[in-house]
């Protein structure tokens, strides 16, 4: 199959919804997005987890959903001196153990995407260019949450 030229490099990829792309995001407690990155709709969670790492800031603990759950990032997060907190995908041979009450702390992350779509532009991406968009999903970032 054969991909039309430069859509990937646009962060704009085909899943059963349609065209999409996938901002992937690290916020600190009070909802704050401080890393965002794009790739496109058809892209696994964790072939971005590399690039949204390497621009993270230091943290203690790294809570991510089960689309993260794999054991290099595990290692990657605990040489930054963190602790992952990451549920084990169903089909995961070696069962890692997390903290359940402290998993219930990622609606932080929720949070800060539902208030980031309040703006339609982020949340349908008119944009054609992924510099655009992402430039508009950092201007949306500047304007709920760091300029109060």
């Amino acid at each position: 199959l054969r991909r039309k030229r430069g859509e990937h490099n646009q962060a704009i990829g085909r899943s059963r919804g349609g065209r999409t792309t996938k901002i992937h995001a690290l916020s600190d407690p009070l909802c704050r997005p401080v890393v965002l990155h794009l790739t496109p709709g058809q892209d696994a969670d964790i072939a971005a987890a590399p690039d949204v790492l390497a621009l993270a800031p230091p943290m203690s603990v790294l809570l991510a959903d089960k689309g993260y759950d794999g054991d290099k990032l595990r290692g990657a997060i605990i040489r930054r001196g963190a602790k992952p907190v990451i549920p084990n995908k169903s089909n995961r041979v070696v069962i890692h153990r997390f903290n359940k009450r402290a998993y219930k702390g990622r609606n932080v992350i929720e949070r800060c995407f539902c208030r980031l779509k309040d703006f339609r532009r982020i949340a349908t991406r008119y944009d054609k260019l992924a510099r655009n968009f992402l430039a508009a999903v950092h201007l949306a970032a500047l304007v709920a949450y760091w300029l109060n």
